[in-house]
């Protein structure tokens, strides 16, 4: 039988296609301008960094393209205010498994993947296996999450919720 850390690394390569690599991308002072300003406002022109980075277009979309295929800008995304779209209840999911074998990992990945309730998943160190962020509507509906999706699904071990009363910091600025 495997133990949890084999079962994590596992997991971890089964995540997705695209693996985080240990490969760093070398950023220099413009880079990172650029990244902070679309951290701030994807929608940003390339005009419009170009004169705040004081750089011609041209270079400013050539940079936009290597950081996108290399990996460094993953995605664009919007940031949607969860109590405007009877979204209002975040939940931390901290979850174990029962076995910790390769398929078994694969299997819970699998099901996490296809919950929309679960808007992250991390495999973690310590007591638990795996930290969910959940975002249901109110109480019921996470009662209703947990009863009839979690605690449904084969090898789940224990799962404890907390229950998110505000937040103090969000953000999603890296560099």
């Amino acid at each position: 039988m495997k133990n949890k850390t084999q079962i994590v690394e596992s997991a971890n390569l089964n995540l997705t296609e695209n693996n985080l690599s240990n490969n760093t991308v070398p950023l220099d002072s413009k880079d990172l301008a650029i990244l902070r300003l679309l951290q701030d406002n994807a929608r940003m022109s390339v005009k419009e960094i170009a004169e705040a980075i004081q750089l011609s277009t041209t270079p400013v979309h050539e940079r936009i393209k290597r950081l996108e295929s290399n990996g460094v800008i993953k995605q664009y995304a919007t940031l949607i205010d969860g109590a405007k779209v009877r979204k209002g209840l975040m939940v931390i999911c901290y979850v174990s498994l029962n076995q910790h074998s390769k398929k078994s990992g694969t299997q819970f990945i699998k099901l996490i993947n296809e919950l929309p309730e679960v808007m992250e998943c991390y495999s973690i160190s310590g007591e638990f296996d795996f930290m969910l962020k959940i975002v249901t509507e109110d109480m019921n509906s996470y009662y209703n999450f947990h009863v009839n999706k979690l605690s449904q699904a084969e090898n789940i071990g224990q799962v404890q919720s907390v229950f998110i009363m505000g937040v103090v910091k969000q953000t999603h600025v890296m560099v």
